[in-house]
């Protein structure tokens, strides 16, 4: 497997700007999936204008979401690449209240992730069949615990730590391999009346 991914706690207004644009999240959602890729390549997997990829993959390189494939880039052809890094985004609490405006675009990637994440769910399990082996090896489950709020964040970090361990860069699957979604979302159960 890979190195863990480096810790990155997204606070900077401009970066999370620039990360809430939607293409943008397609862009960079296709190239952690898929690897390396020039804007003409986006352009048509996205049905977008050559000239507004290019420039949304160079917002995403300016704030390090990114980077220049140089192994593959050559001239003026250039391959861009996601930057492995295990994003966080600026979470509200009781001590360390957040900017009005650093929340609303936090609030706006949880949204798009929350979307993304829905739809791979929503596909796989309209036919599970359909993916084979992959099928009748995926996992789909709901459970819970009752934990204190230190051993929430410490069970998070586990789960992360285990999910490093399992990460690949896509040239590195080995064959028969293929992307894996995976959902987590640990949090206060709201209470609803009913008795637990």
């Amino acid at each position: 497997m890979t190195e863990p991914q480096r810790r990155r706690e997204l606070s900077d207004i401009e970066a999370l700007k620039a990360l809430a644009h939607p293409l943008r999240q397609q862009m960079l959602a296709w190239l952690q999936r898929h690897g390396s890729a020039t804007s003409a390549d986006l352009a048509v997997t996205f049905t977008a204008d050559r000239g507004a990829t290019s420039y949304h993959l160079r917002q995403l390189a300016r704030f390090g979401f990114i980077e220049e494939d140089g192994a593959r880039s050559a001239g003026r052809r250039r391959y861009w690449r996601a930057v492995p890094q295990d994003l966080r985004l600026p979470r509200r609490s009781a001590n360390a209240d957040i900017d009005a405006e650093v929340g609303t675009a936090a609030q706006e990637i949880a949204r798009l992730w929350r979307e993304r994440a829905e739809g791979h769910l929503a596909g796989f399990l309209a036919d599970p069949d359909a993916f084979g082996d992959f099928g009748t090896a995926a996992m789909h489950s709901f459970g819970g615990t009752t934990l204190t709020a230190g051993e929430l964040a410490e069970f998070a970090e586990e789960y992360i730590a285990l999910l490093n361990r399992w990460r690949r860069e896509p040239d590195q699957a080995p064959p028969g391999s293929r992307h894996i979604t995976v959902l987590f979302n640990a949090f206060p159960t709201p209470d609803d009346g009913a008795p637990s």
